[in-house]
């Protein structure tokens, strides 16, 4: 799988909602796009990666 043009492997079947939990990402500052389609928020739990898929992953920062 490649992570924002990093190549990585899967361990095991893993959903997107894992993926994030894993990497320390906070899935509700981030937008996920897989194989060049945006994943809503509401299917992280339900999406499943694959060690084809390619997945942009961007995070929010708030400021001020």
């Amino acid at each position: 799988m490649i992570v924002n043009g990093t190549s990585q492997t899967l361990p095991t079947s893993i959903t997107v909602a894992d993926y994030l939990a894993t990497a320390g990402y906070q899935s509700a500052r981030v937008v996920v796009e897989r194989n060049r389609t945006i994943v809503p928020r509401s299917e992280f739990e339900s999406t499943w990666l694959l060690d084809t898929d390619t997945l942009e992953i961007i995070h929010f920062v708030g400021g001020g």
